[in-house]
């Protein structure tokens, strides 16, 4: 899909605990969209979705750093990581989370902060539950907010 002569986007996502893998090969299908999944070498799996697999060091940011490294302006990433949010906005590029979040320069500094003041709890020993699971709602939710995207970016310039 390439927008107005430019070069043709991409979804990059970080694929290690990613649970929307096969919606995100069905919505790049219908636009085609090349897909590069991002994985650790410890999350290997014969189950695939299809879109192009790239295997990483299994250091803890070694899938972000390579996402950061490849990913151009106007590209997409589906990530759950705030952090990696944050540096590709500035880097003009789009974020979603698996549950359908559009991350903005608007959002991110909150999310961030929210991030910041939940670490600071845990070190000072108060502990979460931790994520909410993930439900059909979640997956319908990524499903509209991709579909927003994507037919906003296919078209006229803003």
């Amino acid at each position: 899909m390439e927008k107005h002569g430019e070069k043709p986007i991409k979804i990059y996502v970080d694929a290690d605990a990613c649970p929307v893998k096969q919606e995100i090969m069905n919505i790049a299908g219908v636009h085609n969209i090349e897909v590069i999944f991002v994985a650790s070498y410890n999350h290997t799996t014969d189950k695939t979705y299809g879109g192009r697999w790239v295997f990483v060091d299994t250091g803890k940011e070694e899938a972000d750093l390579y996402i950061v490294n490849h990913v151009q302006k106007k590209d997409i990433v589906i990530t759950q990581d705030i952090g990696l949010a944050g540096l590709l906005l500035s880097k003009d590029v789009i974020v979603v989370t698996p549950r359908g979040k559009h991350y903005t320069e608007a959002n991110v500094d909150t999310a961030l902060q929210f991030r910041y003041l939940s670490a600071m709890e845990r070190r000072g020993g108060k502990h979460s539950k931790g994520p909410k699971k993930f439900t059909e709602e979640d997956t319908l939710h990524f499903i509209t907010t991709m579909k927003k995207i994507l037919s906003k970016d296919a078209g006229e310039c803003d």
